[in-house]
């Protein structure tokens, strides 16, 4: 696999904005399909049209759950893990009960995370814990990574692009995949369980810096131009 590929095999392609038309999904794909990137990542009310769009490619289908704060019922989280999985989805981005992280829930979110990884691993399913690290601490985050390492999930994640802080000038923003956050997440989680970057990982730099982390998968919705930095870069 070459220096160019392998950039490519670690994005999952974000195709997660609330007003995202279908002629954006379709052309979300096509683009997704030309770069063979690892996955795409979208809405469960876009699981099917999405594998309808990638058949015959190599792009995985990847579906999130309570989406973006996390603050669904179990049992609701559940069904909805099991109707992406149904429709197509093969990869699941979960975010965990934010609620729950800030009163230090931890025997429920143990449970949560558990319950939803062994429904995805049930089913030949992987799936990504998403932290939202602008609305939680260092120690939130330690702590989140220790209880997805116990119950073995594959990935821990560090955004959903959606999870915005009130700055004191009144205006939203997020720093999300900082690297600061990026190597507490890969010291504290077991060696088995991978870690994603999403936001603010945007050009070819960013991921190289971010995989000589040890980050093995980067959401992004600046795939073509990654991707074809990589390729001048590299020669490929």
């Amino acid at each position: 696999m070459t220096r160019a590929i392998e950039i490519a095999k670690m994005i999952d392609h974000s195709l997660l904005h609330p007003t995202l038309s279908k002629k954006e999904l379709i052309e979300g794909c096509k683009l997704a399909a030309k770069y063979d990137v690892a996955s795409v990542c979208v809405k469960p009310y876009h699981v099917a049209r999405a594998k309808a769009e990638l058949v015959g490619s190599d792009v995985l289908i990847c579906a999130v759950i309570g989406f973006p704060h996390g603050n669904s019922t179990l049992e609701i989280k559940l069904a909805e893990t099991a109707q992406v999985i149904n429709d197509g989805a093969t990869e699941v981005d979960m975010v965990v009960n934010l609620a729950s992280v800030m009163d230090e829930d931890w025997d429920f979110l143990e449970k949560e995370v558990g319950a939803i990884t062994e429904l995805c691993h049930k089913n030949g399913a992987i799936i990504k814990v998403i932290f939202a690290v602008d609305l939680i601490e260092d120690k939130h985050i330690i702590k989140l990574c220790e209880v997805c390492s116990k119950v073995k999930a594959d990935f821990v994640k560090t955004s959903t692009g959606y999870n915005f802080v009130k700055g004191e000038d009144g205006k939203y923003s997020y720093e999300g995949a900082t690297d600061h956050v990026l190597q507490l997440m890969r010291k504290h989680s077991a060696p088995e369980v991978q870690v994603k970057a999403a936001g603010g990982i945007r050009t070819l730099d960013a991921f190289i810096r971010v995989r000589e982390m040890g980050i093995t998968r980067v959401g992004t919705g600046q795939t073509e131009s990654v991707v074809l930095a990589a390729r001048e870069k590299f020669g490929e």
